[in-house]
């Protein structure tokens, strides 16, 4: 079905924007199913908006590019592109334009739950896998896509999806999932820590733009109250919306997935994208770069030149139109040091770290007060990681100025040489607790020589339930990265009890102390690139 709604002329405008035009050339056709671009010359593809069938009976708000001059009887490449959390359908505009000028029919429409699609957000559940379908069908019906040549992709929400729905749907060929998750629970639960600033924004913004339903209302409650009764439900819920625990299922069906991060994605942090890469037998791509959530994709977005963009039409290209264009033959695994301005190339990502580890001891047990913030931080959501890509300044502390009673500090000797940082990095330690819970943060800094350190990496722990005064072995990965430590620095590891991107649990009066038996020494082992 097809319906002029005030929104759907303010899509349209908004539409003709990011392509361009004159708001009269978006308004030429009295409904939102005449082409947008009816004044623009005719080798420009046709857009047009449509109310989808989507599954369960719901209607979901979508618009179709159509390839220009397209030729009855001829089929083309379909790409379904389901939004991002909390935005509408105009989301990828400029890059559908583009893709239906090479010759694919896109459809993009918005979530289920938000904005005027309908039903209500639940989260890449099965509702939303099976509005996948549901478009595709729709698209079948309805355009002239060709059923043996299906792809999706998305970035964030639409990737998270995109993903889940390619190992349910045979028909998707290929799928290009930017700045997603493949693990909602490592993602904003990684080592037992509620990641409160992510989960907070996520929540409100899926209050200000959609219909949470009672399932995600009272998950959220649980999550952000600490319900630990509720710990395992939340998990299961969880893993029920993670491509992590699908993966069989979409090997058997043989997409060829592209996955793209940033190495500071403070929603999905990068190491739960390179884990699940590692599980897929298909053909497969990865590219981390500098930035945070979404940030490495967003000028394409606004239909910029984009190097994340580049690649995701050239993924479609090879295995949705069969073009020889080389992408299969590069390196599978491609990153971007934060540090510098070109691409390394790795077979996978178990050779990233190809130069080996370098093992840092922690040979000095440290003593810390619990519940005060030391000063060292993972930063703020998506601010700090975005002044990182643009201007390579990360969170910064004083190492030498860190208050000793609130914070744990190690550092290594000057370095003679340059250490390049790749992968990631891992923490061994040993912890005796005054209280049964607690959580400590670890941070990896870069420490110039007046003592100011440049975040490398972090990441939470939690525990519950352990014997105040009993030691416990503790393993903890940090956030995977790529980043170059200049000759004559150290790197000093740091470890406090609070940090504003986590829920801490850290009782009245606890402390904490870090030692390192001789049995079983504590230490940091950081990969390195080969010089």
């Amino acid at each position: 079905m097809e319906r002029t709604t005030t929104a759907a002329a303010v899509a349209a405008l908004l539409a003709a924007a990011a392509l361009g035009l004159a708001p009269h050339q978006a308004q030429a056709a009295p409904a939102p199913t005449a082409a947008v671009g009816a004044a623009a010359p005719a080798a420009s593809p046709e857009l047009r908006f449509h109310d989808i069938p989507g599954s369960g009976g719901i209607t979901l708000k979508g618009n179709v590019f159509t390839p220009a001059g397209a030729v009855d009887g001829r089929k083309y490449p379909l790409i379904v592109l389901p939004t991002s959390w909390g935005m509408p359908q105009i989301e990828y505009i400029a890059q559908a334009k583009k893709l239906a000028d090479s010759g694919y029919v896109v459809v993009s429409y918005t979530s289920r739950g938000f904005w005027l699609s309908g039903g209500e957000i639940e989260v890449a559940g099965p509702p939303d896998i099976a509005d996948v379908s549901a478009v595709i069908d729709w698209a079948l019906t309805h355009t002239p896509a060709d059923a043996d040549r299906i792809g999706l992709g998305g970035v964030s929400y639409g990737a998270g999806i995109s993903l889940l729905a390619s190992a349910h749907d045979p028909r998707v060929k290929a799928v290009v999932a930017l700045s997603g998750w493949a693990d909602l629970i490592e993602s904003i639960y990684s080592g037992r820590t509620q990641h409160l600033q992510a989960a907070g924004m996520l929540g409100a913004a899926g209050y200000l733009t959609g219909r949470p339903g009672p399932e995600l209302q009272a998950l959220l409650g649980d999550f952000l109250g600490s319900r630990l009764d509720r710990e395992q439900q939340m998990i299961e819920w969880g893993k029920k919306r993670s491509a992590a625990e699908k993966v069989d299922r979409i090997n058997a069906n043989g997409a060829a997935i592209m996955l793209g991060n940033a190495w500071g994605d403070t929603i999905f942090p990068p190491n739960q994208y390179a884990e699940f890469f590692e599980k897929l037998t298909g053909p497969k791509r990865l590219e981390f770069r500098p930035g945070d959530h979404a940030t490495a994709e967003a000028s394409g977005l606004l239909g910029l030149p984009n190097d994340t963009w580049t690649n995701a039409h050239r993924w479609f290209d090879r295995y949705l139109k069969g073009e020889r264009n080389g992408i299969d033959t590069e390196a599978p695994v491609q990153l971007k040091s934060r540090s510098t301005e070109g691409y390394e190339g790795y077979a996978d990502w178990k050779s990233v770290g190809s130069g080996g580890s370098e093992r840092l001891a922690l040979s000095d047990s440290e003593h810390l007060f619990a519940n005060v913030d030391s000063g060292a931080n993972g930063g703020i959501l998506f601010l700090s990681s975005i002044l990182d890509q643009f201007a390579k300044a990360p969170p910064t502390a004083s190492v030498p100025l860190l208050p000793r009673a609130f914070a744990a500090v190690w550092q290594s000797g000057r370095y003679e040489e340059a250490r390049r940082v790749r992968g990631t990095v891992g923490l061994h330690t040993t912890v005796t607790p005054t209280k049964a819970d607690g959580t400590f943060v670890a941070y990896l800094y870069d420490v110039g020589p007046l003592g100011i350190g440049k975040l490398v990496s972090n990441a939470p722990y939690t525990f519950h339930g352990r014997t105040p005064g009993q030691a416990f072995g503790v393993d903890l990965e940090l956030f995977s990265t790529a980043y170059d430590v200049p000759a004559g620095h150290r790197l000093a590891l740091v470890i406090d009890t609070v940090d504003p991107l986590y829920i801490e649990h850290n009782p009245t009066g606890a402390q904490l102390t870090f030692s390192s038996p001789r049995t079983d020494p504590s230490y940091v082992s950081v990969p390195l690139r080969e010089q």
